[in-house]
Protein backbone atom coordinates (compact mmCIF):
# COMPACT_ATOMS: atom_id res chain seq x y z
CA UNK A 1 0.00 0.00 0.00
CA UNK A 2 1.37 3.79 -0.86
CA UNK A 3 1.84 5.56 2.23
CA UNK A 4 -0.12 9.05 2.61
CA UNK A 5 1.93 11.66 3.83
CA UNK A 6 0.88 12.79 7.50
CA UNK A 7 0.09 16.30 6.33
CA UNK A 8 -2.92 14.65 3.95
CA UNK A 9 -4.38 12.63 7.02
CA UNK A 10 -4.31 15.33 9.40
CA UNK A 11 -6.33 17.62 6.66
CA UNK A 12 -8.84 14.67 6.09
CA UNK A 13 -8.99 14.74 10.23
CA UNK A 14 -10.27 18.60 10.38
CA UNK A 15 -12.82 18.08 7.85
CA UNK A 16 -15.92 17.68 10.37
CA UNK A 17 -17.36 14.93 8.35
CA UNK A 18 -13.92 12.58 8.83
CA UNK A 19 -13.55 13.63 12.38
CA UNK A 20 -15.10 10.28 14.03
CA UNK A 21 -12.63 7.95 11.46
CA UNK A 22 -9.58 5.85 12.80
CA UNK A 23 -6.20 6.80 10.52
CA UNK A 24 -6.67 3.02 8.97
CA UNK A 25 -10.03 4.78 7.69
CA UNK A 26 -8.35 8.44 6.94
CA UNK A 27 -5.94 6.13 4.80
CA UNK A 28 -8.65 4.44 3.10
CA UNK A 29 -10.44 7.85 2.30
CA UNK A 30 -7.43 9.20 1.20
CA UNK A 31 -6.84 6.92 -1.91
CA UNK A 32 -10.39 7.56 -3.61
CA UNK A 33 -11.44 10.26 -5.34
CA UNK A 34 -9.28 12.94 -7.93
CA UNK A 35 -8.55 16.35 -6.82
CA UNK A 36 -9.93 18.99 -9.30
CA UNK A 37 -9.57 22.72 -9.76
CA UNK A 38 -12.00 24.87 -10.97
CA UNK A 39 -11.97 29.05 -11.48
CA UNK A 40 -14.11 31.39 -9.87
CA UNK A 41 -17.74 31.23 -11.36
CA UNK A 42 -17.54 27.87 -12.72
CA UNK A 43 -21.03 26.15 -12.05
CA UNK A 44 -20.20 23.08 -10.08
CA UNK A 45 -23.69 21.34 -9.66
CA UNK A 46 -27.20 21.85 -11.60
CA UNK A 47 -30.19 22.09 -9.93
CA UNK A 48 -32.44 18.95 -11.55
CA UNK A 49 -29.58 17.23 -13.58
CA UNK A 50 -28.36 13.89 -12.65
CA UNK A 51 -25.89 13.90 -9.91
CA UNK A 52 -23.00 11.22 -10.26
CA UNK A 53 -20.41 12.71 -8.17
CA UNK A 54 -19.86 14.10 -4.67
CA UNK A 55 -17.55 16.98 -3.86
CA UNK A 56 -15.60 17.93 -0.75
CA UNK A 57 -14.80 21.67 -0.62
CA UNK A 58 -10.61 21.61 0.09
CA UNK A 59 -10.26 24.94 -0.44
CA UNK A 60 -12.48 28.53 -1.61
CA UNK A 61 -15.93 29.69 -1.49
CA UNK A 62 -18.94 28.29 -3.24
CA UNK A 63 -22.83 29.35 -3.27
CA UNK A 64 -25.49 26.91 -2.98
CA UNK A 65 -28.71 27.95 -4.31
CA UNK A 66 -32.20 26.36 -4.68
CA UNK A 67 -34.79 27.74 -6.59
CA UNK A 68 -32.37 31.03 -7.33
CA UNK A 69 -32.51 31.63 -3.97
CA UNK A 70 -29.03 31.64 -1.56
CA UNK A 71 -28.97 28.69 0.87
CA UNK A 72 -25.83 28.52 1.78
CA UNK A 73 -21.95 29.33 1.52
CA UNK A 74 -19.64 26.35 1.66
CA UNK A 75 -16.17 26.76 2.68
CA UNK A 76 -13.41 24.55 2.95
CA UNK A 77 -14.35 21.07 4.78
CA UNK A 78 -18.14 21.48 3.24
CA UNK A 79 -19.70 18.96 0.65
CA UNK A 80 -22.45 18.86 -1.83
CA UNK A 81 -23.31 16.10 -4.18
CA UNK A 82 -24.22 13.61 -1.13
CA UNK A 83 -28.13 14.07 -1.41
CA UNK A 84 -28.63 12.56 -5.20
CA UNK A 85 -26.14 9.69 -4.75
CA UNK A 86 -27.99 8.86 -1.41
CA UNK A 87 -31.53 9.37 -3.26
CA UNK A 88 -30.45 8.32 -6.68
CA UNK A 89 -32.08 11.39 -8.07
CA UNK A 90 -31.17 14.84 -9.51
CA UNK A 91 -29.32 17.50 -7.95
CA UNK A 92 -31.50 19.75 -5.61
CA UNK A 93 -29.15 22.67 -5.92
CA UNK A 94 -26.94 24.29 -8.06
CA UNK A 95 -23.57 25.32 -6.47
CA UNK A 96 -21.30 27.78 -8.01
CA UNK A 97 -17.70 28.46 -7.07
CA UNK A 98 -17.18 32.05 -5.86
CA UNK A 99 -13.20 32.43 -6.14
CA UNK A 100 -10.77 29.30 -7.31
CA UNK A 101 -11.92 26.42 -5.74
CA UNK A 102 -10.13 22.80 -5.05
CA UNK A 103 -12.29 19.85 -4.53
CA UNK A 104 -11.89 16.38 -3.98
CA UNK A 105 -14.19 14.35 -6.07
CA UNK A 106 -15.61 11.10 -5.77
CA UNK A 107 -17.60 9.09 -8.33
CA UNK A 108 -20.38 6.97 -6.80
CA UNK A 109 -18.63 4.00 -6.38
CA UNK A 110 -15.88 5.51 -4.18
CA UNK A 111 -18.71 7.63 -2.38
CA UNK A 112 -19.72 4.15 -1.80
CA UNK A 113 -16.57 2.40 -0.86
CA UNK A 114 -15.95 5.75 1.36
CA UNK A 115 -19.23 4.89 3.21
CA UNK A 116 -18.54 1.16 3.46
CA UNK A 117 -15.30 2.70 5.18
CA UNK A 118 -16.80 3.97 8.41
CA UNK A 119 -20.21 4.06 10.02
CA UNK A 120 -19.84 7.53 11.58
CA UNK A 121 -19.23 9.06 8.13
CA UNK A 122 -22.67 7.26 7.70
CA UNK A 123 -24.39 9.10 10.51
CA UNK A 124 -22.82 11.78 9.43
CA UNK A 125 -24.11 12.50 6.27
CA UNK A 126 -28.06 11.24 6.83
CA UNK A 127 -27.78 13.99 9.52
CA UNK A 128 -27.20 16.62 7.03
CA UNK A 129 -29.14 15.12 4.30
CA UNK A 130 -32.32 15.08 6.65
CA UNK A 131 -31.56 18.65 7.57
CA UNK A 132 -30.96 19.75 4.07
CA UNK A 133 -34.12 18.08 3.09
CA UNK A 134 -36.00 19.93 5.68
CA UNK A 135 -34.59 23.00 4.73
CA UNK A 136 -35.33 22.68 0.77
CA UNK A 137 -39.09 22.05 1.93
CA UNK A 138 -39.73 24.98 3.79
CA UNK A 139 -38.18 27.56 0.75
CA UNK A 140 -41.11 25.46 -1.42
CA UNK A 141 -43.49 26.10 0.65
Amino acid sequence: MNRIPKDVLDMLAAVPLFSGCSRRELRQIATLGTEVSAPDRKTLTVEGEAGLEFCLLLSGKATCLVDGKLVATFGPGDYFGEMSLLEQGPRQATVIAEGPVELLVLNSGEFNEMLDTSPSIVKKLLRSFAARERAIASLRH
